[in-house]
């Protein structure tokens, strides 16, 4: 009986240890959204949270896909003038940040691109330069003002008309996926979509993290900045992501909803640190089409709004007040709710003043001019 109890014993011991010695899995990386998305929970990497996260970005990949005939965003588009389609509450609720940002930018943002972006087909098979008489047909479909939305459905009024939430989506993915961290009580995390970074947590030793920003003239080269940040997302609209040249011209993906073109402004980068990455990416393509000056003045207006004293609705992705403008709760160790980082075609960096102690530039050919 002694040596039946002894091994029932070192048998219980073994389970035990086995379970809690089991090794976190490596960095997981898998295609979803339309880009390359790579998760890094360290020491708190199972297959269960690991597949629990890429199942939610599946999810929403379903959801938000303007390439998938099924997704509740094609949905809307082809019932475009025709009739309001009900909506998961995941989809109504990006489409209102989404005006609210319309609005805030006071267009440059527009969740109505979808017309421009097909007519232009770039980083497809089918990338041209359509014709100004093309542009000008989709400009006219392009309206954020003619969407409407109720508690549970969504119509866009004019036939024709597309929704292309891809300057937003994959902000609100990584919002998505730091809820489920919390919730798991995860310690620390590095979330990347396609470029979208997210640093979750704390680092093990306590100090900030870095994160890499590409340069435009060599993205696959290294970083041209390095930030030194707590935790945040980093989202960087460039024009070296998406493009094609034709005729010795670069037309890039970043669309003015109101000239129909790609922007030329001299940047070649903008980006944007901040807690929430639905506000990070919104912000990321706003500012680089509004371009520096009226970009930071923008920022300094989200700085300046007491909206807390006249707020609607929150969750733990954002907070939009009664107006329809976001929120954005300050990042601790920051006194801004959201900072941003500019590079022109000159090399030269423009960065909020929060970011200039907290920056390292790499390349010698790149100087730090100030915030405006």
């Amino acid at each position: 009986m002694k040596n039946r109890y002894a091994f029932a014993l070192c048998s219980i011991a073994l389970i035990v240890c086995l379970s809690g010695c089991t090794k976190a899995l490596p960095p997981q990386t898998r295609l979803a959204m339309g880009t390359v998305c790579t998760i890094n929970i360290y020491e708190q990497g199972t297959e269960k949270l690991y597949a629990e996260l890429f199942d939610c970005l599946q999810l929403l990949d379903e959801e938000f896909s303007t390439t998938n005939s099924s997704s509740e965003i094609s949905h809307i588009n082809a019932q475009a003038g025709i009739a309001p389609v009900v909506v998961t509450d995941d989809v109504r609720q990006i489409i209102q940040v989404s005006l609210a940002f319309a609005r805030l930018t006071d267009g440059a943002f527009d969740p109505t691109v979808g017309p421009l972006v097909k007519l232009w087909g770039i980083n497809t098979d089918d990338a041209r330069v359509p014709s100004q008489q093309e542009i000008d047909t989709a400009l006219s479909l392009v309206d954020y003002k003619k969407v409407d939305i109720t508690e549970n459905t969504v119509y866009l009024q004019e036939k024709g008309m597309r929704l292309d939430l891809g300057a937003i989506v994959k902000g609100y993915a990584a919002d998505r996926l730091t809820s489920i961290m919390a919730k798991r009580n995860v310690k620390r995390a590095i979330i990347n979509l396609g470029g979208n970074i997210y640093v979750y947590g704390t680092k093990q030793d306590g100090s900030d993290w870095g994160v890499g920003v590409k340069n435009p003239d060599s993205p696959e080269g290294q970083p041209a900045i390095i930030l030194q940040l707590p935790a945040s997302s980093v989202v960087t609209s460039g024009v070296y992501e998406r493009f094609f040249i034709q005729d010795g011209i670069r037309y890039h993906h970043i669309l003015d909803p109101k000239t129909g073109y790609p922007v030329h402004n001299s940047l070649t980068s903008v980006s944007i640190v901040c807690a929430s990455s639905t506000v990070a990416d919104a912000l990321s393509t706003s500012l680089f089409i509004m371009g520096k000056d009226a970009g930071f003045s923008l920022l300094e207006r989200l700085k300046d709004r007491k909206a807390l004293e006249n707020i609607e609705k929150s969750d733990s992705i954002f907070v939009v007040d009664r107006d329809g403008i976001p929120v954005v709760n300050t990042i601790k160790g920051f006194d801004v709710p959201v900072s941003a980082l500019f590079i022109d075609e000159f090399d030269e960096v423009y960065a909020s003043p929060v970011l200039h102690n907290r920056l390292k530039i790499n390349l010698p050919s790149y100087n730090l001019v100030g915030s405006q």
